[in-house]
């Protein structure tokens, strides 16, 4: 079933990665932005999911986390983070880094021991301010699947201009301020394979990963329903086998199953 997320504010929910997350969505409640139209988003196609509403504000985002954070403060649970998702790209918000300044004063104020995570697909990391946004965070998580062209373009579907090495070297710039975050999957997507658990995907992207050297990565597979119902969760064995080469490598990994 397609998930689409309250804006501006949802859950708490229990994340895999996570924990105890309490979500921000700087997109419309009642439909689908994004820049990328990945076909394994539990949020759906975009094309399925246009919104009629606008994107929250700045002070509307700030109002209504205030209130949350108040009432998990009186009610509970505590938040372990807050974690800007939700039905598309956050930084592609036009107020993203004051929203940002705004929900780490609150998160000072109510939660201080919360951490704040931005999940992103990495495609505004070339612009300063989103760039100095996410460095002012505790988790930068950027997604890179793969580090070949063709199979992003089949499987992350980019909605506009994209160069996987202009954000590889984005990457590098955050000076292991990151966390990568990389789906692996089976299954195909009208009639394409898209099994990139193989060392001919896995090997060029640890390389990659090297060179941008993060301070986590995070694998991961479909936990949720997905648009296309040809693909298929990546086995605990390839995610352990992929994990173990991370690992060589020197970097710390997560792996959600």
């Amino acid at each position: 079933m397609t998930v689409i997320y309250p804006s501006p504010i949802f859950g708490p929910v229990h994340s895999r990665r996570l924990g105890v997350s309490l979500g921000i969505n700087l997109m419309p409640g009642d439909g689908k932005v994004c820049t990328f139209d990945c076909v394994y988003c539990e949020c759906g196609f975009n094309k399925d999911f246009r919104p009629k509403s606008p994107r929250p504000t700045r002070e509307e985002v700030r109002r209504a986390l205030e209130a949350r954070l108040i009432d998990m403060q009186q009610n509970g649970p505590a938040p372990d983070v807050l974690t800007f998702a939700g039905n598309g790209e956050p930084t592609a918000h036009p107020q993203f880094p004051e929203i940002i300044d705004d929900t780490l004063a609150l998160r000072d104020r109510y939660f201080p021991q919360a951490k704040v995570s931005v999940l992103s697909n990495s495609t505004f990391i070339h612009k300063p301010a989103v760039f100095d946004a996410l460095n002012r965070i505790d988790n930068n998580i950027l997604k890179l699947d793969t580090v070949d062209e063709e199979y992003i373009h089949a499987l992350d579907r980019p909605t506009g201009r994209y160069s996987v090495n202009d954000i590889i070297e984005g990457m590098k710039a955050f000076k292991g301020r990151c966390i990568i975050q990389t789906m692996f999957l089976k299954g195909s997507y009208e009639g394409r394979d898209l099994d990139n658990t193989s060392d001919k995907y896995v090997l060029p992207w640890l390389e990659k990963v090297r060179e941008i050297a993060p301070r986590q990565v995070m694998i991961y597979t479909i936990d949720r329903e997905t648009p296309d119902h040809d693909l298929a969760k990546a086995t605990h064995e390839e995610l352990d086998r992929i994990a173990a080469l991370v690992r060589e490598a020197g970097i710390a990994v997560s792996v959600s199953y």
